[in-house]
């Protein structure tokens, strides 16, 4: 179990964090993300025997709740997959919660930030 931190790639108006190699009780150091308004995720790599990782959010850094996908589904994954997230908490994090020696995923993350146009 190990705390992994991210690396940092900017792309326009959007910051791309990327956790790599993510095995079983492995989590993202969270990103502080609150003046970000648009998230979309992404899982790729090896899951494993029983792999998942969760996308997590917290507003005080301590207690961390599972984000959801436009759908209102739980962003709980045990195949890659690519989700827009509902929710712009303060802290955001992957965690993997399943897996077994093999399970190595890889977390990205794309975080834009709105721009408000004003017409005068």
């Amino acid at each position: 179990m190990a705390t992994i931190n991210p690396t940092f790639v900017r792309v326009a108006n959007a910051q791309q964090a990327t956790w790599a190699a993510l095995a079983n009780g492995d989590d993202g150091n969270p990103l502080e993300v609150q003046d970000d308004n648009d998230h979309c995720v992404q899982f790729i790599g090896t899951f494993g025997a029983g792999g998942t990782i969760v996308w997590q959010g917290s507003n005080n850094g301590t207690n961390w709740e599972t984000l959801t996908d436009a759908q209102g589904l739980a962003i709980s994954k045990t195949a890659a997959a690519l989700e827009q997230v509902v929710e712009a908490p303060r802290y955001v994090r992957p965690n993997v919660t399943g897996g077994d020696g093999t399970t190595a995923i890889t977390c990205i993350l794309i975080a834009r930030r709105s721009r408000t146009l004003i017409h005068g």
